[in-house]
């Protein structure tokens, strides 16, 4: 082979790399990324370990809803990600009574939940551009119970699909 044609081939090859280093850059800045679930705080839904995939784009178009599963930067601690459940959005009135949770004062549909919760929180409406956040697993779960509702901002996006383990590879939907 010739000079000229190594080059033509290596040339080639560093043109393939950089747009593949460019489209992972802007997929994973801007589509979808990958996490991994640490903590028990999402069982039974998600568990420790678990890979996910989050949609990225989802939240420039339209705001989290109701039951989705999102993950956000960590109030506390920015450089963290934390995984909880959407309970409510901006202007609406969340409580607990006993465990169970009241949403504009209608006692909240949570098929998901498999453990009792036994505890209260006094009326707190969520703010403009926020949301309030919940684990599933109630009594091991920093949520917007402790350090209070989600800045819009912070969202990173919506989890819709578990790829890891394969044998629990399932697409994820609000109030799964």
């Amino acid at each position: 082979m010739s000079a000229k044609g190594l080059w033509s081939i290596m040339k080639e090859a560093a043109e393939t790399l950089i747009i593949a280093l460019v489209l992972t850059f802007f997929i994973r800045s801007f589509l979808v990324e990958s996490i991994e679930v640490q903590g028990f705080s999402m069982e039974p839904t998600l568990h420790d370990g678990e890979r996910l995939l989050i949609n990225k784009l989802v939240y420039r178009i339209r705001p989290p809803r109701q039951g989705e599963i999102i993950v956000f930067k960590y109030p506390r601690q920015p450089d963290r990600d934390f995984i909880k459940r959407v309970i409510a959005g901006p202007g609406q009135q969340i409580e607990i009574r006993t465990g169970r949770v009241f949403v504009d004062g209608n006692p909240l549909k949570e098929d998901y939940l498999t453990t009792t919760f036994f505890g209260d929180l006094p009326p707190v409406e969520v703010p403009k551009g926020h949301v309030f956040v919940m684990g599933d697993n109630r009594g091991n779960s920093e949520d917007s119970r402790s350090f209070g509702p989600v800045s819009l901002e912070m969202v990173k996006g919506r989890a819709f699909l578990i790829f890891w383990p394969l044998p629990r590879m399932q697409v994820i939907g609000a109030g799964e």
